[in-house]
């Protein structure tokens, strides 16, 4: 079943028990939207192992990373707040309320492979301050996330030629799910893969399982080291399935056949996780009955928080625009404060 050596036991534990949060989180999220809480979600069923593998490989020390709006598990992964992730698909605040400076999650991005650009900028800055470190210590190491569609977007191949021959520190991490919202991979990724396109920009990368979190964890820490190294960037690519929409106003249905759907459900994360550990281990029912009560407690818990949050203050809309405000951003505003404030 997998190939790659099995983690020590407390490790496997560890990432069994992420998964099965970050897939209670998501299926409780897009009951959240259809009960009102929030205005609108994108899930991830399907693509917890490609997720937490790759975000728990992450020193929230030293490297950033640059999510788009699916990225969920990568933030439970990183131990983000989750009441303050989910503030964007509250619509109470735009790129969640977390500190990015903080976490080392960069806002939620929903502009189409827009995160890949930031993130080579990032980890060229990391190359330019190579000289402010310590001796004998590697670069923070930037890790951006997208998906098949994004692949054909022109953003990636500027961004991976750039990192290319920067020899930036940026792990590029696609999450190959199949569909390009309602177009197959196969109908729109010349050449059949998107690892394959790293050679044309001088760079290595890895195609890997993405339900096998186990394979996932192993090939982000092997690119993390390679970026960090001074070896420029690497790209992975991850095979896994969207179970569910593309977002919760998507209908699957009339893209995909519920065959296909079922066949892809043979191959899920978070099973293959919890038989790794029964076989390895000698795991048992009761363990993990305790670990799906913990992830559904926690669950509970996000969504008082969610449901608590107040909307934020109007101005912000022009609070946070430029660092220094504009006369025309100032007319806007008292024009806004006369007929919204009546001030």
């Amino acid at each position: 079943m997998n190939s790659t050596p099995t983690p020590p036991e407390e490790e496997l534990k560890r990432l069994y028990r992420l998964l099965v949060t970050v897939r209670q989180l998501d299926i409780a999220a897009v009951r959240w939207q259809r009960q009102g809480i929030i205005p609108g979600y994108a899930p991830l069923l399907g693509q917890e192992a490609a997720q937490v593998g790759s975000g728990f490989a992450v020193d929230t020390a030293l490297d950033f990373v640059f999510p788009t709006y699916r990225e969920m598990g990568v933030a439970r992964a990183m131990n983000i707040d989750m009441v303050q992730y989910m503030a964007t698909h509250k619509a109470t605040w735009h790129g969640g309320l977390y500190d990015p400076a903080a976490t080392h999650l960069a806002p939620i991005q929903a502009v189409v492979a827009g995160s890949v650009l930031h993130a080579v900028g990032w980890a060229h800055g990391q190359t330019l301050a190579r000289h402010e470190r310590q001796p004998g210590t590697g670069s923070g190491v930037a890790l951006t996330y997208f998906g098949d569609g994004a692949s054909s977007q022109g953003d990636v191949h500027e961004a991976m030629n750039f990192a290319a021959v920067m020899k930036a520190p940026v792990v590029f991490f696609v999450q190959n799910n199949g569909w390009a919202i309602s177009v197959p991979t196969a109908a729109q990724v010349a050449g059949g893969t998107v690892a394959a396109r790293a050679a044309g920009y001088g760079m290595p990368s890895l195609a890997v399982d993405g339900n096998d979190v186990v394979a996932v964890l192993a090939a982000t820490r092997q690119a993390v080291e390679h970026c960090r190294a001074g070896n420029g960037p690497m790209l992975i690519e991850a095979t896994t399935y969207r179970l569910g929409p593309h977002s919760t106003s998507d209908d699957p249905g009339r893209y995909r056949s519920l065959a296909d759907e079922q066949a892809a459900r043979s191959l899920d994360p978070v099973q293959r996780c919890a038989d790794l550990l029964r076989t390895a281990y000698g795991m048992e029912s009761d363990y993990f009955a305790s670990v799906l009560a913990d992830a559904e407690a926690e669950t509970e818990r996000v969504r008082e928080g969610l449901e608590a949050l107040e909307p934020r203050p109007g101005s912000d809309m022009f609070t946070y625009v430029f660092q220094e405000s504009t006369p025309a951003l100032q007319q806007q505003e008292k024009t806004w404060r006369e007929e919204s404030e009546h001030v």
